[in-house]
């Protein structure tokens, strides 16, 4: 009983407030949204809305609610699961080709469009990406079974550091 109660109380949370991104320019301001992700400094959201009947990735700027294009998922969808690093710079998601799904990332800087090999009939549900675009987590599905999976991306992908971070050698000693 006390657990539910302080459950509910803190729904009212007094130091967090509402903030939500601009209608887009083109698209209603009711849209029904699923699957919110935020980039690590916030400033990027990605949610799925549904478009002419189809689920589609929506990825904008939070602070005017611009829309940010992407350009080599729209004719992979429907879309699920998006998932967005530190600054942005990768975009992972699950999207539909013919009838297979698949966990592609898409490197918003480069205009690379990589998706993720999965051997043996696995089929991804839901994923993460870690902040820094070095690994990520699949829930898979494989002849009824279900299973998490850590993806080190480290040999693919570039770090997205937080803002004003160096990057150094992990090796390397500390100045």
């Amino acid at each position: 009983m006390v657990a539910c109660a302080l459950l509910i109380s803190g729904c009212a949370v007094p130091w967090a407030r509402r903030s939500g991104p601009a209608p887009p320019a083109g698209w209603s301001s009711n849209l029904s949204r699923q699957d919110p992700a935020l980039s690590g400094d916030g400033r990027l959201l990605a949610s799925v809305v549904e478009r002419q009947g189809r689920s589609t990735v929506l990825l904008q700027e939070r602070a005017s609610g611009r829309v940010l294009p992407l350009r080599h998922l729209s004719r992979w969808q429907p879309h699920s699961s998006p998932s967005l690093s530190w600054r942005g710079r990768y975009l992972a998601l699950i999207v539909q080709r013919g009838g297979r799904r698949l966990a592609v990332i898409e490197d918003r800087l480069t205009n690379r469009l990589l998706p993720l090999p999965l051997p043996g009939g696995r089929e991804p549900v839901r994923l993460s990406l870690a902040a820094d675009g070095q690994r990520l987590a699949l829930q898979l599905v494989a002849a009824g079974r279900w299973r998490v999976e850590v993806f080190e991306l480290g040999g693919v992908l570039e770090v997205d550091p937080p803002g004003g971070q160096l990057l150094r050698n992990p090796g390397a000693p500390l100045p």
